[in-house]
């Protein structure tokens, strides 16, 4: 077939020489734009996601003053019920404070001291106060101190608690003298 036998031929079907033509370029055009389509995917996938998180925060901005408000409450309460390593005779007054509302008699209060470790540790801003504590008084009245100890103003940890009837000539029958190992949540 010479160049003057395919002009002819174009003449006599020109639509069909068209479409042949077109035909071959988006062939062309689809086999060289195949890779491309997989990353023009992976980018669309990417900006799909990137776009889920905006929108999702977004949402969720529209609550933040409530919420930051909130956490600086709960923070603010939190540092109330702190306990300051340093101020012992204020730390003391919470224990004999509930010493008067349960009607235990307190034998020993010692807040012991706070190891260099942890007051120079950089593990965080809170440590646990320890104290010993010997308190005695009727079944009751313990019970109610422990409670109050535990659901009080301070966080509290209980390490040790030791149970002993009491014996002695002006114990009473029915008394008991319990020996405490606490810590409560502080700050250096």
């Amino acid at each position: 077939m010479t160049g003057a036998d395919l002009i002819a031929s174009f003449k006599k079907q020109p639509v069909g020489f068209v479409c042949g033509a077109v035909c071959l370029a988006s062939g062309l055009l689809l086999y060289f734009r195949s890779g491309v389509t997989e990353e023009l995917q992976a980018a669309y996938d990417q900006k799909a996601t990137e776009s889920a998180k905006i929108e999702a925060n977004v949402r969720s901005a529209a609550s933040l003053p409530e919420q930051t408000a909130a956490i600086q409450g709960a923070a603010r309460e939190l540092e109330a019920r702190l306990m300051h390593v340093g101020q012992l005779a204020i730390n003391q007054q919470y224990f004999y404070r509930l010493e008067s509302e349960t009607g235990v008699k307190l034998l020993d209060l010692r807040q012991n001291p706070v190891s260099a470790a942890k007051l120079g540790s950089k593990t965080g801003a809170y440590l646990g106060v320890p104290y010993n504590i010997s308190i005695q008084g009727t079944f009751p009245q313990v019970i109610a101190f422990l409670r109050r100890l535990e659901h009080g103003r301070h966080f509290t940890r209980f390490n040790t608690v030791s149970f002993a009837k009491s014996v002695g000539s002006e114990a009473a029958a029915d008394t008991l003298t319990v020996a405490l190992n606490i810590e409560l949540l502080g700050t250096p």
